[in-house]
This record gives structure tokens, C-alpha cells and sequence, in this order.
């Protein structure tokens, strides 16, 4: 057996150098190169075997836990069949890629960790940055991505590697096991040699099929559309993985089923169809809410069911409702006591199209729903309008930027307020033109997701749209896409505070307590004084940003129109008033928990609202 003498981290990075997907016969390069930063744990290693491999591109970001969120957005814009490598030091460099990490399990999102780790000689311990255990020296804090890891494994011997590569590549390549893989890296492993076979190094292409479940139990959800007078679709980020939207479409059209949108799967049909009935749950519109309560037939595409998508499972009130799953993922295909047809979105529509010749629901009914599409169509419209001569409003600030940018142009948001009224508001019209990260809803998600969004779609605008608390916690990686020539176009509204969490704390009777940016008072003791003088402009332009401030919604307009005429990252800084404005419909409901005893009448208040929504939740079992 012919073999090739190299380092660990050098065989490493050759290896993955030479992996690939292929889907309906398009092959792509799995790796779209390595984002890093550098320390004692993976410079001499990691870092070397990337410094004389530059066919295996090196991007240098400025904070571990934002190169873990790029690589997740850049995945998702790539339906997860291209990711990032993310290399850190051990200690701080590591944990700092947990959360992200998290975020990248939690969405079904592939990314591979390789975080160097403690010397697996032992005989420094403990080295600097080393987590020391007094009941077992066989623990780091690298430990802490086992729970949040779709695989993990720590890398002691070189030839281990020849089994863990494979094991890594086949659950991110899975389109129902996928999420984050850590490899830990032991430093002095990482520089180690060894006469790896030659096999290893093979382009090895990794094929996406496209399973169909069982003939019978296709047969059985037939039977059961077939028997339905209400029926319904919720349609998840699944429908957009596996590029079903046209599918979905015909499927809509054929048999007038109607469907409603997750966070995930916003954008599988355009906003103006007729079968389209919008936001779907907690922060549904009118139409998904009202159907929903009373579907008696919900057939979930690609969708994990998460308590916004149910309305804390009050959304599906009628007494016989029954529910069909189609999912690749098994876990997700059994939910709520569903008939699962586990496998692929787009391949299993084809086949229940095929089934479902000749079926329709009733004209009255495919005529509500239409109805309901354009009722809200005009509520829209009416939210993009200003509504006062002061601080615009949120709702104010989406219509500007939806009603300027082209289709094919991406929104991208994770956390606060933003997320519930996009996915009220915004008007998709392309499949891939909503980018929310919304089953982690991480704060700083944004612009380093912006980034990775970028760079995987860099013939599209991508539009940022972010709060000044999510702003704060990461800004980081304006400097990488300057750096690195990815224009972003950032929208910072600033409300001075966490207003999303402000307006909950208000609705379970806390009066917004700690969430606004002011000062302490000096005669409270709380935080409750004048605003604090911050100016997130200025921060912007220090990164290296162009940056336009705006002072109504007129001036916003125009700066987005400069702003298209900028080659570089440029942030478009307005105000807003704080209150959210758009009411919740039929049963937009979300479960947080209120205190049970409380000496202020407005808790108590809150307290009795929960009891009695949650007397309409339900088990579907």
C-alpha cells in the first residue's frame, strides 16, 4: 500500500481538500476553504498545513464564534451542500465556538470544528488555557461540544484520523443527520507525522439522494387528503433545502391546498400567490392563524414543528385534526402522532402529485384563502406607511427596504423584534430571499451571517437587518467582509435597548425592567436614568464601514439608494420608536412563564392571561 508522509494537521486538510457532493448530477466542492484565528493550539499545526495549502483558501476572522455562524449561513444559502472548516486555539479560542456551534445543530446546518486541544502526551500539563480535572485527565473544555455536536471525537493517535474523517464527512453530507462535527486536536498531534495511505487523499465525491417513503404509507396519506375538507400545509426550511419550491407551487395549484411559512420556510411560494397564506403561528398573520384553527388535515413539509410554528401548540384547534409529516429526518417525520413519510421534500410531493390526480378542495375554499392573501397584502401595505411625524416604526423601516430592493436580493436577521414583524411583513419573492436564523435566535447572528451569506451568493445584495442590541454583541465581522471585499449593506436600527424582550417583559407585567440602555439613577438604584451617549455610527465607521445616518424614513430612502452605489460594507444607521406595532392574529400566542405569586397587580394580571391560554394547548398524539 503506497503511502505519503505528512503531518496530522497537513493529511487533514488534504483530505478535505478532496471532498465533494452530488445532487441531480451536480457535483460541487464541499469545502469552500477555512475560516481561523490562530493561537499556541493550532498555529504550528492547523495553521502551517493551511499556510502551504492555499488551494484550501484561509480567511482570517476576528472573533470564533462569528466564524461559526458565517459558515452556518453560508450553508443554509447553500442548501447545505457547501460549508466551512473553523479552526481555533485551544481554551477561550474553543468555547468561544459553542454557542455558534449550538446554533448549527439546532438549524440543521453542517460546519466542521476543528479546535485544538490539550497535549496528548500529557507530559506539560497542565499547558496554558487547560481545563484540569482532579477525577480524570482525559477532559477538556473541548468536552463542551459533545451535547451540542451532530459527532465528536478527539484525535489522540494520527491514524485515527483515517476512520474520523469519513465518520465526520458522512453526517455532514446527511441531509437528516447534519449540524455541527467537532474534531478536537490535540496541539502536539496536530505537528505530528505519519505515512497515511495514499486512498485517503482521493477525490471522493459523497452522493445527496433523494429517498421516498414506503408505497403503503404514501397510499395511506393519499386516502387521508383525499378524506380531508380542510387541509392545510405548513411548509418548513425542509421545502427550500431540498429546492422543492416549484414542486410546492404545482402541488398548491393541483389541489388547492393551501400553505403557511416557517421562519425556514419563508419564501417556498411568493408572497402574492394565491395560495399563499403567510407567516405561520406565533407571529402568523391572519389567514395561516385562522385556518389553521380550524384545518382538520396539516401536512407538515420539512418543518421541527418549534413553539412559534405552533403557537405553543394552541394553532391546530379542531378536535379531529390529523397531521402528515414529510421529512428526511425520522425525528422530525414522527411529530405530533403524524402519518410520517420520512424522505426527501421535493421527491415526495412529486410522488403524492402524482397520487392526488383529480383531487381539489372545494372552490369555497380555495377562494378564502385567496381572499385571506390579498386581505393581508393590504394590511402590509398599510404597516409600510408612516404612521407619525416622529420616529418612524419598525414596520416603517422593512417596507422601505423591501419596497427598494430586486427579488433575488436577500434580507438577513436573527434576534429581537425584527424577526416577528419580517415574517409578518416582508414580501419574498425568491426562495432564498428571507435568511432568518430563527431556531437559535442568536444575538450577533447578523452580520457575520451577512458574511457568510455573501460569500455564497456573491452576485446578490445582501441586506442586513439589525438592532442595536444584537449590533453590540457582535460588529466584529464588518471588518472581515471589508478585508476580504464582501459588500454587506447593514441596516442598524437603534431603539435603545433590547426592545424585543422590552415589549414581553411589558406584556407579563415587568414594565420593560432592564432592557432599555440608561444610566443608574443615582435615586432608584435602577437603571432608569438619562439614555446612555453611544454612538453606533461612529463604531461603524472605526470598523471601516461607509456609513449613512438617517433621520426619517425619506432620508432612509435615499440612503438606500447611495448606499447601492458603495463597493463596500456600508451600515445605514436610523432610530426607531421602540413600541412594536403589529398586533398578533387568532391564536398568536407564544408560552413564556409568568410568575405565579406576585405583589404587582400588572404580574398578576399576566399570570391569569396564561392560565387561560394555555387551557386551548394541546397534545396531538
Amino acid at each position: 500500500m503506497r503511502t505519503k508522509r505528512l503531518t496530522v494537521a497537513q493529511a487533514i486538510i488534504t483530505f478535505l481538500n478532496n471532498q465533494y457532493v452530488e445532487r441531480d448530477g451536480v457535483e460541487q466542492k464541499f469545502f469552500a476553504g477555512c475560516f481561523g484565528i490562530f493561537g499556541h493550539g493550532n498555529v504550528g499545526g492547523i495553521g502551517q498545513a493551511l499556510q502551504q495549502t492555499p488551494l484550501f483558501r484561509y480567511y482570517q476572522s476576528r472573533n470564533e464564534q462569528a466564524m461559526v455562524h458565517a459558515s452556518a449561513a453560508y450553508a443554509k444559502m447553500k442548501n447545505r451542500l457547501s460549508t466551512f472548516v473553523c479552526t481555533s486555539s485551544i481554551g477561550p479560542g474553543a468555547t468561544n465556538m459553542v454557542t455558534a456551534a449550538a446554533g448549527a445543530t439546532i438549524n440543521r446546518l453542517p460546519v466542521l470544528l476543528l479546535p485544538g486541544d490539550i497535549f496528548a502526551s500529557r507530559q506539560v500539563d497542565p499547558v496554558l488555557q487547560q481545563l484540569e480535572s482532579p477525577s480524570s485527565q482525559d477532559i477538556s473544555v473541548n468536552d463542551c461540544f459533545k451535547p451540542v455536536s451532530k459527532y465528536w471525537d478527539r484525535i489522540n493517535r494520527p491514524e485515527q484520523i483515517i476512520t474520523a474523517l469519513p465518520s465526520a464527512m458522512r453526517v455532514l453530507t446527511s441531509q437528516s443527520e447534519t449540524g455541527a462535527v467537532t474534531l478536537s486536536l490535540p496541539q502536539d498531534v496536530q505537528a505530528e507525522a505519519y505515512d497515511f495511505p495514499v486512498d485517503l487523499f482521493k477525490k471522493r465525491i459523497w452522493l445527496i439522494p433523494r429517498p421516498i417513503p414506503d408505497k403503503e404509507i404514501l397510499a395511506k396519506a393519499v386516502a387521508m387528503i383525499r378524506a380531508s375538507k380542510a387541509p392545510m400545509i405548513v411548509a418548513g426550511g425542509g421545502v427550500i433545502y431540498s429546492e422543492a419550491s416549484q414542486v410546492l407551487k404545482d402541488f398548491v395549484e393541483q389541489t388547492g391546498i393551501p400553505s403557511a411559512e416557517t421562519f425556514a420556510g419563508k419564501g417556498s411560494l411568493d408572497y402574492n400567490h394565491a395560495g399563499n397564506l403567510g407567516a405561520m403561528g406565533a407571529t402568523g398573520t391572519e389567514g395561516a392563524n385562522t385556518i389553521s384553527a380550524k384545518a382538520d388535515l396539516v401536512i407538515g413539509i420539512g418543518t421541527r414543528y418549534s413553539d412559534f410554528t405552533t403557537a405553543s401548540k394552541t394553532a391546530f384547534q379542531n378536535a379531529n385534526v390529523k397531521f402528515i409529516n414529510i421529512n428526511v429526518a425520522e425525528f422530525d417525520a414522527y411529530k405530533h402522532g403524524a402519518l410520517q413519510l420520512t424522505g426527501d421534500s421535493k421527491a415526495t410531493l412529486k410522488e403524492l402529485l402524482k397520487a392526488l390526480k383529480g383531487y381539489e378542495v372545494s372552490a369555497a375554499y380555495r377562494a378564502k384563502v385567496t381572499a385571506f392573501n390579498k386581505s393581508w397584502d393590504k394590511k402590509v401595505s398599510q404597516a409600510y406607511l408612516p404612521t407619525s411625524k416622529g420616529l418612524p416604526s419598525q414596520a416603517e423601516v422593512i417596507g422601505a427596504v423591501n419596497d427598494f430592493t430586486e427579488p433575488k436580493d436577500v434580507v438577513l436577521c436573527a434576534a429581537g423584534s425584527l424577526p416577528g414583524d419580517l415574517h409578518k411583513l416582508w414580501r419574498t419573492r425568491d426562495p432564498k430571499g428571507f435568511h432568518l436564523e430563527y431556531g437559535y435566535s442568536c444575538m450577533g447572528y447578523e452580520i457575520a451571517g451577512g458574511l457568510g451569506a455573501k460569500m455564497a451568493c456573491p452576485d446578490r445584495e445582501i441586506y442586513v437587518m439589525v438592532g442595536d442590541g444584537s449590533y453590540l454583541m457582535m460588529a466584529s465581522e464588518i471588518v472581515t467582509s471589508i478585508q476580504e471585499g464582501f459588500k454587506l449593506t447593514i441596516i442598524l436600527i437603534n431603539n435603545h435597548g433590547y426592545a424585543s424582550i422590552g415589549g414581553l417583559s411589558k406584556s407579563i407585567g415587568s414594565a420593560g425592567f432592564g432592557t432599555k440602555y440608561l444610566y443608574r439613577s443615582s435615586k432608584t438604584g435602577q437603571l432608569d436614568g438619562k439614555e446612555l451617549p453611544v454612538d453606533l455610527a461612529v463604531n461603524a465607521a472605526s470598523l471601516g464601514a461607509e456609513v449613512i445616518k438617517s433621520n426619517s424614513i425619506e432620508s432612509f430612502k435615499g440612503a438606500l439608494q447611495k448606499a447601492k452605489t458603495f463597493r463596500k460594507t456600508t451600515v445605514l444607521y436610523i432610530e426607531t420608536v421602540a413600541e412594536r406595532k403589529m398586533a398578533g392574529y387568532g391564536h398568536a400566542w407564544w408560552e413564556v412563564p409568568v410568575a405565579e405569586v406576585s405583589e404587582m397587580k400588572e404580574v398578576k394580571a399576566a399570570a391569569a392571561k396564561v392560565k387561560e391560554n394555555k387551557k386551548k394547548q394541546k397534545h396531538y398524539l
